[in-house]
């Protein structure tokens, strides 16, 4: 028989603003449930780039992905979150009123949530990387072709090749070129669509002879047993080179895939779910939606947006959890019975 789980809140993503959410309801003393259907806790922070240097959290001048999920880990522990690591949210039943919802989360493990919100904090929703057209590349993925970087120590002194010309492209090219051997960035045209910082120091490179920059296409590879020797590139002028490689690292994007959460009735756009941004809730009442999943004017897709809508989404939280208890905000640095919950004396 199913597990029945009775909680406040159901957060479906354990990625960063999920993760800053657990706080923000912790202070109002919200309890919540959250569900990744990753193996640990971070989503693409930790899956796709724990070690790339990011520079825009307030506070930090320098951070890894890892290490903003290490800390945020580290913020909510005096709030003693369940997570449910594997899983994914096949249904979600809703019951009660527009004014006082209740809702029935129903998991992949078996359990399923009996709460009084959701919300939805899922990314992008699962992802995969889209793969370049070359013809038996299949045959080298994770052993010396890799969608992500997850350790930079795996490409010491190896012979590097990256493919492609966006952000994650052009950082890992300026990230992994101390550590390579020698590494090359092909793309198939002379246009980045990075950062123009990223772009402007990637050419100061390749001009002082640190990176090969070529703009053309791979059209095939050479190696034995899954481990690469090279690759065959196509230049735009018809010409035809042989590259050196050990490790291959194509960066063309991900194929983002919402899953169950397209069916619960969301006015979805895009692939994203519109909210306001009062509460950051859905059309669905006590349905909330945070991070890189929803969309509003002026959207911007940063960590630390997502951090600001977990904490309004919150507030409005607490009314459907508390209906007779008046929230006054406080301030963590004024409040005694804050500081006693974070452990501050």
């Amino acid at each position: 028989m199913p597990e029945l789980i009775e909680t406040d809140v159901a957060i479906v993503g354990a990625g960063p603003a999920g993760l800053f959410a657990v706080f923000e309801l912790g202070l109002l003393d919200i309890r919540c449930h959250l569900v990744d259907i990753l193996p640990k806790a971070g989503g693409q922070c930790s899956e796709l780039y724990p070690e790339k240097p990011i520079y825009d959290i307030p506070g930090y001048p320098i951070v890894t992905g890892q290490g903003i999920v290490d800390h945020l880990l580290k913020q909510i522990e005096p709030f003693h979150p369940t997570f449910h690591f594997g899983d994914m949210v096949e249904s979600l039943q809703v019951l009660g009123t527009p004014e006082a919802p209740k809702f029935l989360v129903r998991v992949s493990g078996g359990q399923t949530f009996a709460c009084k919100a959701v919300i939805v904090a899922a990314g992008g929703g699962s992802f995969q990387p889209k793969k370049p057209p070359i013809e038996g590349i299949d045959a080298y993925e994770g052993k010396s072709v890799f969608y992500a970087v997850r350790k930079m120590e795996a490409f010491r002194d190896k012979n590097v090749v990256i493919v492609g010309g966006g952000d994650s492209a052009l950082d890992w090219t300026l990230n992994l070129q101390p550590v390579a051997k020698r590494l090359a960035l092909i793309h198939r045209r002379d246009d980045f669509r990075a950062a123009p910082h990223s772009v402007n120091a990637m050419r100061e490179h390749v001009a002082a002879g640190r990176i090969d920059l070529r703009i053309g296409q791979i059209t095939g590879l050479t190696g034995e047993g899954g481990e690469l020797t090279a690759v065959t590139v196509k230049g735009a002028d018809g010409g035809v080179e042989d590259i050196a490689c050990d490790a291959l690292i194509p960066f063309f994007g991900l194929t983002m895939k919402l899953g169950p959460v397209a069916d619960w009735g969301l006015n979805l756009h895009e692939n994203l779910i519109p909210v306001d941004t009062e509460r950051f809730e859905t059309n669905v009442p006590g349905v909330f939606a945070i991070g890189d999943i929803n969309t509003y004017p002026g959207k911007l897709k940063l960590i630390l947006c997502g951090f600001h809508e977990g904490a309004l989404a919150a507030q409005r939280i607490h009314r459907y959890v508390y209906p007779d208890k008046r929230l006054t905000f406080q301030y963590t640095t004024s409040s005694s019975s804050l500081q006693k919950k974070l452990g501050v004396h």
